[in-house]
């Protein structure tokens, strides 16, 4: 079976840590059976935004950049992201992203293990 799905046809939805996201893939919310551990979602951050500051306790994020520029920020460290660049971000690290270009950062999000609610904790 090949299971085909559309960014364009796809919903966003203003996230917890304020980042617009489309999921992409999840396993407990496609009617075709998926056999993954892995969540994916494509993101979007505005020009001038940045995300709240969040962690996920016990699942890693990969985030490849497709368009803009930024700079991310994981623990006490920060990076310049930019198309082509992947960042891994291990479970339990404090995060967030800030958009530093005049267009929207655009990234793949993949979440291991899945991403959960329960998981989140986002800092106000």
């Amino acid at each position: 079976m090949i299971f085909l799905k559309n960014l364009k046809n796809g919903t966003y939805f203003k996230a917890g840590d304020k980042s617009f996201l489309c999921e992409l893939l999840h396993p407990d919310r496609e009617e075709a059976v998926l056999q993954m551990g892995f969540s994916l979602a494509h993101a979007i951050v505005k020009p001038g935004q940045s995300t709240l500051v969040h962690k996920l306790k016990t699942s890693a994020e990969i985030f490849y950049f497709l368009d803009g520029e930024g700079v991310i920020h994981i623990e006490q460290e920060s990076a310049p992201v930019h198309p082509g660049l992947v960042v891994y971000v291990p479970p339990n690290s404090k995060q967030y992203i800030q958009n530093t270009g005049y267009h929207d950062l655009t990234f793949l999000c993949l979440v291991y293990p899945k991403w959960k609610k329960e998981d989140e904790v986002v800092y106000l």
